[in-house]
């Protein structure tokens, strides 16, 4: 984790400005840093690395459709798939170009104050109100951000003061759910601001299809988030953030209700997280030193049926770097230190305490006005995996004002914990200790053309990634897989953590056209995605479950003085299931939503409908299973909504 786009979103100078009293130098510079995603401040269309860049404008739409959380912002986003993970509690993680959900690194202000990756609950705890962009790069970030980017990063960059202001954001959704939220903010004075966010979020069980089983949990949470931002006039600044989230989950059977083996089967969850964190900074001459630090603990208790699983995980991270301009290149060499720990109580075979130290370098090489190439290395020196390397190189070539094109090639690793998509759901106490794992390794590459001119704008994209050694989740019946079955195979566990013995590979393509001419936007997208993987069952290759080839949408808003109304639609096309007794492939479906927001000065007052046909993935087959996955699971796979047609509305008030 050592490129800090938090650091150059936050901070509005990365160097001196030569004339501080000329206003019309500080746009520019502001322009440039604010759309950054990398290690040096160069503007988003003359980076190398591919950054793409959700705007405020975006964040405040989606902030109106789902206040306490940034899964529909992301999971409507080209490439990006938010897939529910755990049914029962809703958990849900993002997939980059088709990758799993662990590989995915979320990032607060560049700091990793939500852990080390592998916890499907980050997304549903973050609310959009106070977020300024969002920034994610896609494909191995391992050389930029360390091996818990393997398939790409997610940075969520804070809002920053720019008055005095407060903000009030009330919903109520049809699916009797309830979100609060507060943002109160400082006016700068003397290089000094502040930020609060605090925010209620709430939602009582539902059984939409009367099955005993809650098709939606119920939840309560509570999240508070300060900020604060020092700055001077000599380039030196620092920012200070920390962070609160308590959070009470159930699911499973219904009150009074049973499972299909006749007992009644509870499936809650209480999470404590805290964080805190801080990025500093300052310039001697022409050079830049950049220093960041967090820690971030999460605490959670689990009630599987009768069984109870206590956890604690904690990061600790401090990142020191130096940048230097030479002539048309600028050097970064930095060290970092970070530390992965996991304690359970009641379930000791699984702690590990991971340390980490790494060094990097990256040069940033400008060729003209039309070419720029960006090498980075990173080697890290892992504790339990080893040594590991992460290259990444990747070149912009513009031949007009209306062309861009971009080449990157990247390497990177991933250290295996006990933390996948199946676990999150099924708990660890059946699972066999971790024993003989590899490092995951991956290779991808992505290419991508852009036209713009005027209105319009087209681009499109092709990527391909090959995961080695990938960690897959077997039962004791698939566990002949060489030296690991007398390990694993041993009673009383029922499943284990083994590396595929074949690549997962996966190639794709993304299309977008855009067009924006006064008060109305269109977007149009559509992205294939190909992956592959050997299926230790049947001992034969296999599509990725849960991976749909064809996604579509089709976006169309109206934004005046008077406010905003926008529709929506998107497809999704068939995904192939994993141990789904009713289905060996989903069906397709379509999802149409609707959005009007009416202004009246300072108040707003919105309306939203999402899946107004009522796509429901029970209307097609049960959820929960005849009898119990020897993983502990009970419910199939989310392929589909589970909620159905569900309509939101409230106000939002601007003091």
């Amino acid at each position: 984790m050592f490129v800090a786009p938090g650091l150059i979103a936050l901070l509005l100078v990365q160097t001196p400005p030569s004339k501080p009293t000329d206003p019309a130098d500080v746009p520019e510079v502001k322009e440039e840093i604010t759309v950054s995603a990398t290690r040096t401040d160069r503007r988003l269309q003359d980076e190398p690395v591919r950054v793409e860049v959700i705007d405020r404008e975006e964040i405040e739409e989606k902030a109106l459709m789902t206040p306490g959380s940034v899964a529909m912002l992301l999971g409507e986003t080209t490439g990006l798939r938010v897939q529910t993970v755990a049914p029962s509690l809703g958990a849900a993680n993002v997939r980059i170009q088709g990758l799993r959900g662990r590989y995915a690194q979320l990032l607060a202000d560049g700091l990793p104050l939500y852990g080390s990756g592998g916890d499907s609950f980050n997304l549903l705890q973050v609310p959009p109100l106070d977020l300024g962009q969002v920034e994610v790069i896609k494909g191995a970030a391992s050389a930029l951000y360390g091996p818990a980017a393997l398939g790409g990063i997610i940075n969520l960059v804070s809002r920053r003061p720019t008055a005095a202001e407060t903000e009030a954001l009330v919903n109520v959704t049809s699916q009797a759910g309830l979100d609060g939220t507060f943002w109160l903010a400082s006016a700068p004075v003397g290089g000094r601001s502040w930020s609060l966010l605090t925010g209620f979020h709430g939602q009582r069980r539902q059984d939409l299809d009367g099955d005993g089983w809650s098709d939606l949990p119920a939840f309560a949470r509570a999240v508070v988030r300060p900020r604060v931002r020092l700055e001077s006039d000599t380039g030196r600044a620092v920012f200070l953030t920390g962070g609160v989230i308590v959070e009470r989950r159930e699911g499973g059977t219904e009150p009074g209700a049973v499972a299909p083996d006749g007992r009644p089967f509870a499936q809650d969850l209480d999470t404590v997280r805290a964080d805190v964190g801080m990025v500093g900074r300052w310039v001697s001459g022409r050079r830049l030193f950049a220093v960041r630090a967090a820690y971030a603990r999460n605490g959670q208790q689990r009630m599987l049926g009768d069984v109870r699983e206590s956890g604690t995980r904690q990061t600790a991270f401090g990142e020191g770097t130096l940048s230097v301009p030479a002539g048309r290149h600028t050097l970064v060499v930095g060290a970092a230190l970070q530390q992965d720990r996991f304690a359970a109580p009641d379930l000791r075979r699984f702690d590990y305490a991971f340390t980490i130290p790494a060094v990097f370098v990256q040069d940033d090489v400008t060729l003209g006005s039309r070419v720029a190439i960006s090498a980075s290395a990173r080697l890290d020196v892992h504790s339990e995996y080893g040594t590991l390397v992460s290259p990444r190189l990747s070149a912009l070539l513009k031949p007009s004002a209306a062309w861009t094109a971009r080449l990157s090639v990247g390497g990177g690793a991933f250290a295996p914990t006990p933390f996948t998509e199946e676990t999150e759901d099924s708990g660890l106490s059946r699972l066999a200790p971790l024993t003989a794992l590899d490092a995951e390794r991956a290779r991808t590459a992505s290419a991508d053309l852009t036209w713009s001119r005027g209105a319009f704008e087209v681009s499109a994209t092709a990527f391909g990634s090959i995961v080695d050694d990938a960690v897959q989740l077997v039962t004791v019946a698939q566990l002949a897989i060489g030296a690991q079955l007398a390990v694993i195979g041993a009673p009383p566990y029922t499943a284990g953590l083994v590396n595929g013995p074949d690549p997962v590979r996966t190639y794709g393509s993304e299309f977008l056209v855009r067009y924006r001419r006064g008060p109305l936007g269109v977007m149009a997208t559509h992205a294939f995605t190909r992956a592959t993987e050997r299926d230790l069952d049947a001992d034969r290759r296999r599509e990725v479950p849960l991976t749909p080839r064809h996604a579509a949408s089709l976006n169309a808003a109206w934004e005046a003085g008077w406010g905003r109304a926008g529709l929506e639609a998107y497809y999704t096309g068939r995904q192939t299931l994993d141990d789904d007794p009713f289905l060996d492939v989903s069906r397709r479906y379509v999802l149409f939503g609707g959005l009007v927001e009416r202004r009246f000065g300072r108040l707003r007052l919105f309306l939203n409908v999402e899946n107004l046909a009522d796509v429901r993935q029970t209307k097609t087959a049960p959820l929960v299973l005849p009898q119990r996955r020897p993983d502990g699971r009970w419910t199939v796979d989310a392929w589909a909504p589970l909620d159905g047609r569900t309509w939101n509305g409230g106000f939002r008030l601007a003091l």
